[in-house]
């Protein structure tokens, strides 16, 4: 028989000085309150919290651990003033965030003393990461001695893809022992707007094909054919792919050679690709945000007018590959702050996608403000969506699932499509 489904959900995202978190009320998929401790360890921490019903604030956190972050949290979720809880037995299940779980995790996890070690052993691929993360799920077994956890990783919903697209064209052995392959990244988000985009468009997810855009400060894309990823544009790291606030995206591999042979040390390089480059190593205005390209641009800055067409161009030729190894989809989908929200990148990027069937119709884009919307012509025979992410949303839904379901009985990753 299954187990009865949790209903009063948190959900955890621990980053290497913050404390993300969102609680929900399952029953009806409603947050009830979310908000970040910020500067953990660091000069001046603060929380924000908002509650369901609009009310919020900010304050100062006297905290220097992610336990005492957690505390604080706790302490704000069944307060009688701000709460949202009557006890901190109300809490039923944890679903954390976890960035990488190289190839020992194909799916979410129930957290045992083994999966922490797996994820332990996976932080060598995402060392800024993967030991926050855990620090997290080992803060909440402290703070939450007998409340199930459950691993979700930006990584899982990849490896549902060819070897012919997750292995670099180097010898063999260096996958076999380094596991040096392409993982991709935001699949927690690109997972979540497949099954909303299916809903949207009324069809199982399992007869689509969708190109998915994830635009952001961090940005991917993933070509998803019925439910599993064909291919994705970030690779062993978050690097890889298209041009992003900071990061490179696609380069010449020997170009980190031939900085390395003009005298800079790997971290030097590693700081320039991810930290230097993008919107704001090219526009040169300061800063990677596409918000103040646009303005600069707008502006008559051509620095910035070229470093958004970088970002076009590469995103444009990704819809593209895309769309030809699919053998043609039924719609691009954007999402993350930038596909969400900015209404002129999306028409430059649509504007280009007329050979594939794509039209723009400008004023149901200009009339998109957060909830998901078809921003194509009728007649488009490629669609154009927007739709709006909610990984916590996503954490907290495979939590349920895989605390509803007997461990015997949970489906191998991707046999089945849940509910969106």
């Amino acid at each position: 028989m299954p187990h009865r489904a949790p209903v009063n959900v948190l959900v955890v995202n621990a980053g290497s000085s913050s404390l993300k978190f969102t609680m929900y009320a399952m029953d009806q998929e409603k947050f009830l309150a979310r908000g970040i401790v910020e500067r953990i360890g660091l000069n001046e921490p603060f929380l924000k919290y908002e509650r369901h019903d609009g009310k919020s604030f900010k304050e100062q956190a006297l905290v220097s651990t992610h336990e005492e972050a957690l505390e604080l949290v706790c302490a704000k979720l069944v307060d009688p003033e701000v709460g949202v809880l009557a006890s901190l037995m109300d809490v039923e299940a944890i679903g954390h965030r976890v960035v990488h779980g190289g190839e020992n995790f194909h799916d979410s996890v129930i957290v045992t003393n083994e999966v922490k070690n797996n994820i332990r052993e996976c932080s060598s691929l995402a060392p800024l990461h993967n030991p926050p993360n855990l620090g997290g799920i080992e803060a909440c077994e402290q703070v939450f001695e007998d409340v199930p956890n459950v691993a979700v990783f930006d990584t899982a919903f990849h490896h549902s893809m060819p070897a012919s697209s997750y292995l670099y064209a180097i010898p063999y052995d260096y996958y076999e022992k380094f596991g040096i392959r392409k993982y991709g990244f935001h699949g927690t988000s690109h997972k979540f707007v497949s099954y909303a985009t299916a809903d949207l468009l009324g069809a199982p997810l399992g007869e689509l094909k969708l190109i998915t855009a994830h635009l952001g400060n961090g940005a991917s894309i993933t070509a998803v054919e019925r439910g599993n990823v064909l291919d994705t544009s970030m690779g062993m790291t978050p690097l890889n792919g298209l041009v992003m606030g900071t990061r490179c995206g696609d380069i010449d591999p020997a170009v980190v050679l031939y900085l390395a042979r003009r005298g800079m040390t790997p971290d030097d390089i590693d700081r320039l690709l991810n930290k230097c480059s993008g919107l704001l190593g090219v526009s040169g205005i300061g800063s990677g945000d596409m918000r103040d390209n646009i303005t600069a641009s707008q502006a008559g800055n051509m620095q910035a007018q070229r470093a958004i067409r970088m970002f076009v161009q590469r995103l444009v030729s990704y819809i593209g590959s895309y769309f030809t190894i699919l053998g043609g989809a039924d719609a691009v989908v954007f999402t993350g702050g930038i596909g969400e929200n900015s209404v002129y990148i999306r028409d430059q990027v649509i504007s280009k996608l007329g050979c594939l069937g794509c039209h723009l119709d400008p004023e149901k884009n200009r009339q998109t403000l957060g909830k998901p919307a078809i921003i194509s012509t009728s007649d488009s025979k490629l669609k154009a969506i927007v739709m709006p992410t909610n990984e916590e949303l996503m954490i907290a839904r495979e939590t349920v699932r895989l605390l509803t379901i007997p461990s015997k009985a949970i489906p191998a990753p991707h046999s089945s499509i849940p509910s969106a």
